[in-house]
Order: C-alpha cells, then structure tokens, then sequence
C-alpha cells in the first residue's frame, strides 16, 4: 500500500516537473538529505501537454553557502572518523523556495527508499531543511510518509511544533513564539506603542501574527495595521498587495515603527515601491529572521533611506573552520561540476570579471565569505552533528553495513540523542525544539557595504530575559537600549501631572491626556491612573504631578493681631511688677497693711502668672506648651481669684458685731488654708486632666485647601470645663461675699472693687463661651487671650490702681491718724456730714478718689491680737480686747445709733484713753 502511494507520489512530480533540476552527491554510508532554497523564486511556464514546467531562478549566494556548511560538516565527520568505518553521505536538493517544487524535489528522497532492504544505494534516512516555515510543514508530511525525520535549521512557525500533526520534524532552531517576544521586548523598551506589521499569507505568517497580538496585548502596544502579502511571488495579486502594504504605510504617519516577517523578495519589493514615497522612507523597521540578515533587500536603495533596521537572528556560531574551508576552495569550476550549484556561481564570478585568475578567484572566495551567516553555521552543523550523534547510539553494537538503519530507527534516536557542539551539549526537547536562544542586529553603513552583524543583545529563551550591550550612537541617535529621538504612538506621550484616557471603541494605545483632578497626581508619563494625595497633610493643583505639604497655619510671633496681645500682656505684667514694687517700698504704711500685705503680694504673684500664660498660647502648638498654658492659667487665676475671696471675708468679719457668729466666722478664718484648699482642688482637676486626655498638638482642614491648622486640642473638654467652671464657682462666692459688703460707708470700698472685678470677670467668660466655639482658624487661641487679659486687668486696676494713687499721690490720707478718724466718723454714724477737721470727710477725697485707706484690717494690728478687727490705730495701740469696753457693748451702740452715740464715743474715747495709758 505504502508504494502505491509513492508511486502516485513520483506520477504527480511528473506532471509538476522543474527543469534543470541539479543535486549535490557524496556516497557514503549512510545517506542524508539537504534542502536549501538555492533559489529564491520560480517562473511557472504551461505546456501544450497541459503540463507546467517550473524554471528556478534568482539565484542566491547565501543559501548556496549554506548548503556548502553542510558538505563542510559531513567532511568534518568523516575526517574525524567520528562513525568508525561508516562515512556520511549527501543528497542536497534545491526547493526554489516554492512549495511545489520543494515537494516534486523531496519525491528524489524517497525513490531511494523504493527498492527495498536490497538495495544497492542506501537510502536517505534523514534531510536537513527546508528553510522557509510554509516549506518545511509541507515537506515534512511528504517525508512522514517513510517516516524520514527532518531536521530544520531556519523553520521556526510554532506550528511543527505539534507532535500529533508533524511527527518527523524537528528543528536547531527556537520557535517563533519566542522571536514573537523577543521582538515585543525591542518594541517595549523603545516605548513604540503604534506599530504597523507586515507578514506573509501562509502559516507560518498567520502564527507570527497571532504571537505578536499575544504579546503586544500585555504590554499595551497596539498595531496600527497588519498588512499581508501573498506567499508566492508568482502570485498575480502580489502587486496589489504590495500597493495596499504602501498605502497602510504612508497613510499611517504616527507609524514609525514596522515588524515583518516577511520573505527577502517580498521585501525587496516592498522597498523598492515604498521608498520611492517619501512618507515612507526613514522608518523602523524590525526584521524576522527571515531576512534580518539579507541587504539585499536594499537594491539600489540606501540604509539611509530606509532608516533604521533592528534584526532577530538565531544564535551564532564559530565560523572559523568554515571561513578556512571556503578560503581552500578549488575556485575552477571544471573541478566542482559534482556541485551544479558552486559550478554554476564560479562560472557565473569567471564570467562576470576579464581580470587575472587570481582576481577571479579572490573575488569568488570573498563573495562567498561575505554570504556567511553565522547563526546558518551554528544551525546547519549542529543538525549534521544531531544525525552523526544518532547514528552512532545506534550503531554502537551494531553493523550498520551490513545491516542498514532505517529511517524510524534513526528519528527515534535523535529524540535521545544528546549532541555536542562548540563546548555545550544539546539536545531536542519533547516538541523536536532546541531552543539556542536569540540574538539582535543592527544594521550599519560601512564604505562600500551593509554590515548586517552588529550584535546589540541577545535574548535567554529559558530565563526570557534579554541582555543588552554597550549601547554605541548610531545614525546621530541613541542605539537600540534608547531610540528616544523616534517615537512611534497614536497619541502623544501622556505628560506629568496627566492621565490617559481611552476613547470609546478605540485601541488601548488611542487616547487622550486629561489633567489630574485636585488633590490627585501622576508621577510617571502615559500613567493610567490618578494618584489620590494625604489631603491630612498634603494638596495638590488640577494637573499636579506631586503632592505638595499644606502650609501650617497657627497664630505666629510676628501676626500682627498677636504682636499687640503680646504689648498688652508684657505691659500689664510691668504694671503688676510696679504695684509689687510700690507696696514693698510702702510696706509699712496704712494703705498696704489694711489690704492684708501678704496675701496682696501673692495675689500679685499670681496675677503675673496669669500674664506670663497668655504668652503660652501663641507660636506653634507642641505639646508641652499645649498641656502648660491651661494648666498655668488655670492655676495661676484660681491663687488669684483665692486670694480676693479670702479678702471678700474678710470684710463681712471685719463688720460682723454679733458675738456669736463673730466667734464662728473667726474660727473658721484661715486665709492661707482657705488659699490652699481652693488651690487644691484646681489641682486635682488639672492632674486628673492631664492623666486621662492631656491637651495635644492637632491638624485640622481648613476652607484654604492649601493650608491646614495646627491647634491645640483641649481633647477632653469635660476637663476644660471643670477647671473654667472651678474658677467661676470661686469667683461667684467672691462676688457674692462682696456684695453683701456693697452697704458699708464708702471709706470701706474694696467689697465695691471687688464686685466690679468679678463682674467683668463673668461678663468676659460669659461672652467667651459662644465666640470661642464659633471661632476658627489661627486667631482661635487669641480669644482666650483676650478674655484672660480682660480679668487680669479687671483684677489689677480694680485691686490696686485706686491704692497705688493713694500711695503716690494721696500720702496725707495714708497716715494712722487719718485711719483711725475714719473709724471714728463711721462708728460715730458722721460719714455723711463730717466736720472739716476730718481728713477723710467723705468717701471721695478732694479730688473725687474714693479713699480705700480705710480697709477692714486695722493697719499695725497687734502680732498678740487673734482678731484683726480690734487693732489699735497706732504702733502701740493695744487690741480692742484689752479695753474697758466688750465688743458685745460696741454691737450693742452700733445697732441703735441715734440712742447710743455717747456711749459709741464713750467707747471710742476709751480706745483712746487705753492707748494714752499704754503709751
């Protein structure tokens, strides 16, 4: 059945014949095949038969040396005896690069296998080709048919990879999967998003597109157009499609980038059309292997014109041993005539040059040298050093002369053979693979020629990691790692601060640059997405491409709102200074002793504490001075407000004439305990304050985007509350024991000053309050600064203004004598209407000041009196108690005046008698 087939195999390559049909033959041992395109194109002439003859023609240097590789590396396993006493021998065929005529040639392989185990030419049991993909996939199911493996050195469609559909294939090549990647990786790092893609009408082509979609996809890289053009060049829509190809080109002017993996001559074409349009030239263009190495495709065109072309090769190999091979060539063609093929080039160079025989023969041997390409060396002999390694596993313990392989045998062996070559071993993996890697040309000008083996990376098919080399200027713009000065993109590169945007039913490569929006940004070009900014601390402008740190905003030394609160607060601490320092320069003198010496310094002590605080509350918040200036404040205003209360007492003892509560009202009278437990208890709020929410340094938004509010957070206002409401408590019963003061004569003022101070003090809390809450923003501390002003001065000018005038500028009305008359004249019930031998005749001096000389702490008591009220007038005045008369019997007077005004003065008279007798 099998020869059925072939024989309807050979009828049909009769009818397809193809004239001048050459081989190159080497006996030997054991046969292997070759199939090079030795020419790239047929011409297809029908005869009268009905018959069509085919005619190869465009003859090609470089496959032609590709195919000598070959014969180098059968020469070199022979002459090494690598197979013992078997020789290898060779069948190379030409396929013309057409399909047909690839199949019609491949039909000579298999006739050799026709006659049988007897006889008596071996047969072929293995071919190394074909190159071109759509070749090969035809090819090797002819060869499956005898089961003759193949051996690929430039097949790289991902399709032969498929076991199931092509058994016998295999290949020294990677896969186009991989140059697929590869050259997604130069696109990538160029950043060329918009890319055009030329490919061939076969399946090779289709999976080459289909690869490069896959990965184009994950790196955003669109593809502007993908252009087909026909497989065959014979092909009558050839013209058209080139056309077509031009068009998508020139049309497409953001392209600037082009991938094809289209054939040599296709390309040829394509120059020759496209360049003669001036929108066309200049461009990218990355090769596929398929004619990355191939100038030719140039014509009469420059490299200048054209642009700039990146190449994927295959790995190359050491091309020494052959270059000297080449270099020992007998260039005479009547010696080659076994080779049709190297006869037909020779005579072809003799022919072409009248110069001497040594001219011809240089110029035929660097011809040839100059078609090497290194990655054809590597590839051809490790396929001749694949099937070498085979044979020998099998014929190992075998006589493989007299008992010949057969072409199963030997495409099983290969699948474990493991080979060696250049220092590495290889082997095929379970896809018939091998996967060598990659590497990336440049082409350059050179004087006369194109160099087209500048190597500027290489590509790890297993690690997939592409390794580049020293980058070098090429053409006045950065090499391949860097093309920055050419820019391939539907849309313009997406600028800092913007974000891109893709148009409805457009590729993801089509879009437009829309700002930022506010308080969002983009650090990177082309970025896809907004960044949102820390709006706690950080803002940014529509179109930002950073985040920028909000401006503190809290009230600072030089505002000038606050300039004038510190004037006002450093003026009213001189102020309580000089009161000090007048009332211990005056310390002796009436007016001092009656407002109770000791507990005046400490009030104002207390009231320079309290302006000392205000100072706290300006400047940037930290948390030491947050915790401080309430805490002081506090502090400091309740030792103040303590001090008046204790002063407010007394003078309700001072006036109170019942015995009874007199005795009680004394006992109870301990001014510096009072003092001490009021502060106490301020100071157990505080700490309690302090212990469970501590007042903290804060940030708070505000309307000004651009800003942000450092402030001090009382955190736990239940605390601030209790501290400001412990004060007002105090400050109530203050203002409610000097009320009950507001009836005495007017000689005993200082319950109406202490009245007028707490007022202004609740007016100023009490208004406090709402404006505080709505307040915002950095002023938001002054207004406390303001309100502890106002009760520290209402405290101070109230306190001791009126005093310090009587001091200074009254002295008269700051003598005992005129203290003691004025107590005369109130006992006496004379106030009203007194004499004008009094020195103090009304509760205003001559100048309309209310004299407060006359306090309710007799001046110079006596150090051995318990009660302050019953001291003497001068220094040796003894203490009421010691007089002939009870402070029961003076109740007694004072309360019914108009009957008793003899037995007052007889009491009064006693006093003074009582102080004439202890002089």
């Amino acid at each position: 059945m099998k020869k059925i087939h072939l024989f309807a195999l050979v009828f049909l390559g009769q009818i397809f014949s193809t004239t001048g049909s050459k081989n190159v033959t080497v006996p030997g041992d054991i046969m292997i095949g070759g199939l090079f395109p030795i020419h790239e194109s047929v011409e297809m002439t029908p005869g009268e038969d009905g018959r069509e003859t085919w005619t190869c023609d465009r003859f090609s240097n470089a496959r032609l040396v590709q195919s000598l590789i070959m014969v180098h590396a059968v020469e070199e396993v022979n002459k090494r005896h690598e197979l013992g006493n078997l020789t290898l021998g060779l069948l190379i065929l030409d396929s013309c690069a057409e399909v047909n005529t690839a199949l019609n040639q491949t039909l000579y392989f298999m006739k050799r296998n026709l006659d049988g185990p007897d006889r008596s030419s071996p047969p072929v049991l293995a071919v190394v080709g074909e190159y071109y993909s759509e070749i090969s996939i035809s090819v090797t199911r002819q060869l499956n048919l005898e089961y003759i493996p193949q051996i690929s050195y430039g097949s790289t469609a991902g399709i032969l990879s498929d076991k199931t559909r092509f058994p016998s294939f295999m290949r020294t090549v990677p896969e186009d999967d991989h140059q697929a990647r590869v050259i997604m990786e130069i696109v990538e790092k160029n950043q060329w998003t918009w890319v055009g893609v030329v490919i061939t009408d076969s399946d090779a082509g289709r999976y080459a597109r289909d690869r490069l979609q896959h990965y184009a996809k994950d790196k955003d890289i669109c593809f502007a157009f993908v252009s087909v053009l026909p497989e065959v060049l014979s092909d009558s829509e050839l013209k058209d499609s080139i056309n077509a190809t031009i068009e998508d080109i020139t049309k497409n002017e953001k392209v600037e980038v082009i991938v094809s993996f289209a054939k040599t001559d296709h390309m040829m074409y394509l120059f020759d059309n496209l360049l003669k349009d001036p929108r066309g030239r200049e461009k990218v263009w990355v090769a596929s292997d398929n004619w990355s190495e191939s100038p030719n495709v140039l014509g009469n065109w420059t490299l200048s014109d054209v642009g700039i072309i990146f190449g994927t090769t295959l790995k190359s190999g050491k091309t020494n041993n052959f270059e000297q091979y080449l270099s020992n060539l007998d260039v005479n063609p009547d010696h080659n005539k076994n080779n049709p093929f190297l006869y037909d080039f020779l005579k072809n160079q003799q022919q072409g040059q009248k110069a001497s025989s040594s001219h011809v023969e240089l110029g035929a041997i660097e011809a040839l040298k100059k078609m090497i390409y290194p990655h054809a060396v590597f590839s051809v002999e490790l396929a001749v050093r694949a099937i070498a390694q085979a044979v020998a596993d099998l014929c190992v313990n075998r006589d493989c002369k007299t008992k010949r392989l057969k072409p199963l045998e030997l495409r099983e062996a290969l699948k474990r053979a493991t080979f060696h070559m250049d220092g590495r071993n290889y082997a095929f993996n379970e896809r018939g693979d091998l996967n060598s890697g990659y590497e990336v040309i440049l082409w350059r000008n050179q004087s006369t020629s194109v160099d087209v083996r500048y190597i500027v990376a290489t590509y790890d098919i297993e690690n997939k990691i592409i390794f580049m080399n020293s980058i070098k200027k090429v053409h006045n713009k950065d090499s391949f790692s860097s093309q920055r000065n050419v820019t391939s993109r539907c849309s313009d590169t997406c600028k800092v601060g913007y974000v891109k945007k893709s148009s409805d039913h457009q590729p993801v490569c089509c879009y437009e640059c829309n700002p930022c929006p506010k308080d969002y940004f983009s650090n990177t070009t082309d970025s896809t997405q907004c960044h949102k900014c820390n709006t706690d601390t950080h803002y940014s402008a529509e179109g930002s491409h950073n985040c920028t740190l909000k401006k503190p905003v809290f009230l600072k030394w030089n505002d000038e709102y606050h300039i004038v609160l510190l004037t006002v607060t450093a003026l009213g601490a001189l102020l309580t200074l000089i009161v000090g320092i007048i009332f211990l320069a005056r310390w002796n003198t009436p007016v001092v002793r009656a407002s109770v010496g000791p507990i005046c310094i400490l009030l104002l002590l207390s009231l320079l504490s309290t302006f000392v605080s205000v100072i706290l509350f300006g400047g940037e918040p930290n948390r030491r001075q947050c915790q401080a200036r309430q805490v002081l404040f506090g502090l400091s205003f309740t030792l103040c407000v303590s001090c008046i209360m204790v002063k407010s007492f007394k003078i309700i003892l001072a006036f109170e004439f019942d015995p009874d509560t007199k005795r009680i009202l004394k006992k109870l009278y301990q001014p510096y305990i009072i003092i001490a437990v009021c502060l106490s208890g301020q100071v157990i709020i505080c700490a309690v304050w302090l212990a469970l929410k501590p007042p903290t340094p804060k940030w708070k938004q505000t309307s000004n985007k651009k800003m942000r509010l450092h402030f001090c957070d009382e955190t736990f206002f239940p605390a601030f509350g209790a501290m400001l409401g412990y004060i007002g408590v105090l400050a109530f019963i203050c203002l409610g024991v000097a009320f009950k003061g507001r009836n005495l004569p007017h000689s005993y003022n200082d319950a109406r000053f202490i009245t007028f101070s707490m007022l202004i003090y609740f007016i100023s809390w009490i208004i406090f309050g709402p404006v505080y809450v709505n307040v915002e923003g950095k002023y938001h501390p002054a207004v406390e600064m303001v309100v502890i002003l106002l009760s520290a001065y209402g405290i101070l000018f109230c306190q001791f203004l009126t005093k310090c005038y009587i001091i200074l500028f009254k002295q008269e009305a700051n003598t005992e004598s005129a203290f003691r008359q004025e107590i005369r004249n109130y006992s006496l019930g004379d106030i009203p209407n007194s004499s004008s031998g009094n020195l103090v005749s009304s509760s205003f001096s001559s100048e309309g000041i209310q004299n407060p000389a006359v306090d309710v702490e007799l001046p110079m008591s006596n150090p051995l009196s318990s009660d302050p009220l019953n001291s003497s007038m001068g220094s040796g005045l003894s203490s009421v108690s010691s007089s002939p008369v009870s402070n029961s019997q003076f109740s007694k007077l004072q309360n019914d005046h108009s009957s008793n005004k003899r037995q007052l003065r007889k009491y009064l008279s006693l006093q003074t008698q009582y102080h004439s007798d202890s002089q």
